[in-house]
Parts: C-alpha cells; sequence; structure tokens
C-alpha cells in the first residue's frame, strides 16, 4: 500500500519536514488523541477532520518510529 504523505515528502526520512515532526513528537506534552477528541466534541471540528486527523497521525506514526 503507498503512503501518500510518504509520496509526498519524497520518500526520503532525512527531509529537513520529517526532522521537524520528528522534534515535535519528542517536545510534545499532553494527549493528542484526546486534544482532538475534544475538539470533535466541542464542535470545532466535524467528522470527516477528525477521521482525517486520525489517519493522518496513522501515516505518520509509521513513518515517525
Amino acid at each position: 500500500m503507498s503512503n501518500p504523505l510518504f509520496n509526498m515528502l519524497g520518500n526520503n526520512i532525512n527531509n529537513p519536514m520529517i526532522q521537524q515532526f520528528k522534534q515535535f513528537k519528542n517536545n510534545y506534552k499532553g494527549d493528542a488523541r484526546q486534544q482532538v477528541q475534544n475538539m470533535l466534541n466541542s464542535g470545532q471540528i466535524t467528522q470527516e477532520q477528525y477521521n482525517n486527523a486520525v489517519n493522518m497521525a496513522n501515516q505518520l506514526q509509521n513513518i515517525l518510529k
């Protein structure tokens, strides 16, 4: 299965954007899943936006391991 985010970034794990994501991941404090869930519950985002965020997070998780 092709990963569109990975393809967009040029399949290069040394890409500066990947490095920024890794830095963000290492410095982030809190529960991102809960924060996005709270945004859905409060109406700040739609179910579709929530689903897209979850899918993107899952793809990033695979890239940033």
